[in-house]
Formats: C-alpha cells, structure tokens, sequence
C-alpha cells in the first residue's frame, strides 16, 4: 500500500519525507506550495485537512494528522520499531518529552519568531520576549542533546525526527554559533541520504 503525502514546501512535512526515506516506505506526494507574498499555505491544501495544515499522510483508508501522530504511526506500521524506544523503559518517557518539547515548548518561540520577522516594526514590542524564549528552549535543547547528537538513546529516532524542524529553524536564524551540537545535528541530518532523498523529491526547502 502506498503513502500519500500532502507536502507543503518549507514546513514540518519534510521531516515526514525523510522519515518514509529512512523506513524505506513507498510514498507519493501532493505538493502545495506557499503564497510568495503572504507565506501562507493555498486554500487547496484544506481539502486534505479542514485547518489547511500539512503534514497530512493518507494510508490504508484513512488519513492521519499532527507530525508526532504520523511519526508514531509510521514508526510503529511501517517498520520503524528501532525508532521507538522499548515502552517499559526510561527511555520511552524521554521519547515522550521529546516529542512533545518539539511540536509544543519549542515549536512556539520558533513560530512567534517566523511571525515577527514578517511584521518587522509592528512585532518591535514582543521580541525581546520572544527571543528570550526562543535562546532558552535552543539553550535547553543544546545542553540536553548528547555528544553523539541524538535526543534518545544513542542512535537516530523518533524524537531526533520531531525535533529535526525547530533546529533547522535555529541555525537558520543565526543560533547555531550559540548551539554548535544543534548546529552540528542539522548538519549530520542532512549528510544523510535519506535527507537528501527526501529533499530531492520534496521540493525547495528553505535554504538547503
């Protein structure tokens, strides 16, 4: 059974393309492109989720939505076991944290940062606060990666997927100085072939 992918260029579905890379799962890919002016996704990405959000898979008769939701269940349906951690273990509740940090306490800097650098003086006011926040969740993130560059365990997994996104945003927003093991995990990310599979069919991504 193939994948369908509904993938908008710039945003969290590429880490679900190089995730099926990884898997070796067979996929298409509806590619959406965002408006040049306003940055926003087109309205007819809302026919594959009502909120107009990507990512968006469809398997096996139904769709799926949220990148950590899809990451779960490709790891876990279509041969991802080894990107999973065992559920009785330690590991599993860092697996969770992870995942939630990086769609959620982190994500929301990132996005607010994204948002103001549109608005430019208009945003004036929130960005002292906003980029005390982002440097403290990057600051969190690079203190708590190993030196193997690796969120859980000591190889490549889930949460090194989720949280692949929000880093790449902190390098290209200038952090990767003050994060050089972030730095260095976006670098290790996209020397994989994989990555560069998943960014050869997915389209442009960002400055990679």
């Amino acid at each position: 059974m193939t994948i369908t992918v509904h993938h908008l260029n710039n945003s969290r579905s590429q880490r679900i393309l190089w995730l099926l890379e990884e898997l070796g799962a067979d996929y298409d890919i509806v590619s959406y492109q965002r408006d040049a002016t306003t940055n926003l996704a087109p309205p007819e990405l809302k026919a594959a989720h009502p909120l107009g959000k990507s990512p968006v898979i469809e398997d096996d008769g139904r769709r799926v939505a949220e990148s950590g939701a899809i990451i779960e269940y490709l790891c876990e349906r279509h041969g991802g076991e080894s990107w999973l951690p065992d559920r009785s273990s330690d590991a599993w509740i860092d697996h969770l944290e992870w995942m939630q940090f990086g769609e959620s306490s982190f994500f929301v800097p990132v996005m607010l940062k994204l948002v103001a650098a549109r608005l430019g003086e208009a945003a004036a006011p929130a960005m002292p606060r906003i980029d005390e926040q982002l440097a403290a969740h990057i600051e969190y993130a690079e203190n708590n990666i190993s030196d193997d560059l690796h969120f859980v365990g000591s190889d490549w997994s889930a949460a090194d997927v989720m949280m692949s996104f929000p880093a790449e945003i902190a390098v290209m927003q200038g952090y990767g100085e003050k994060a050089p093991k972030l730095a260095r995990f976006v670098e290790a990310i996209h020397a994989r072939p994989a990555w560069q599979r998943a960014r050869e069919r997915g389209g442009a991504y960002f400055m990679w």
